[in-house]
């Protein structure tokens, strides 16, 4: 019978992972994803606190927008490990910016230097190029204190 006849089984179940002993292995979590979420409401919780936590102030367009329409913003892209969760290297920004608008990051950039100043930009351009691996144990200390934080925030704005 063809490849493209055969029926497929209703529930394929994965496969479990096995190491080289045959000894069974849990899937580890995807703490880089997790750390993310916590990283990105903290600072797009941190930029709208002067508005009340309801809004936030573009720093690319300008415009006054509701909380819902934030994302956290990289100037050096996330690929670099080494400033992916650095609170200087981000900011809250309108979602149409941040994904759709190709010119952002030239007012991002002057954003930042207005609000942590010339010498810490120059800071995080280089550690921009450095290399970072991340442990499974500091991934796990950052979420705890970025949940802290949030929920602090959180208690602030009465959720």
């Amino acid at each position: 019978m063809p490849y493209y006849l055969r029926r497929k089984k209703k529930k394929d179940k994965p496969l479990p992972l096995f190491d080289k002993a045959g000894v069974k292995i849990k899937k580890k979590p995807d703490l880089k994803a997790r750390l993310d979420k916590e990283f990105s409401l903290y600072i797009r919780l941190r930029d709208s606190k002067p508005y009340g936590f309801k809004y936030f102030k573009c720093p690319t367009c300008g415009r006054v927008l509701p909380f819902d329409k934030a994302d956290c913003s990289h100037y050096f892209s996330r690929r670099s490990n080494a400033t992916r969760f650095d609170e200087d290297n981000c900011m809250a920004e309108c979602s149409y910016d941040n994904r759709f608008n190709a010119e952002h990051l030239h007012k991002l950039r002057e954003a930042l230097i207005r609000r942590i100043g010339e010498q810490r930009f120059q800071l995080l351009e280089w550690k921009h190029n450095q290399t970072k691996k991340w442990t499974d144990f500091e991934l796990q200390e950052l979420i705890k204190y970025y949940k802290a934080l949030n929920a602090k925030l959180r208690k602030e704005k009465g959720i």
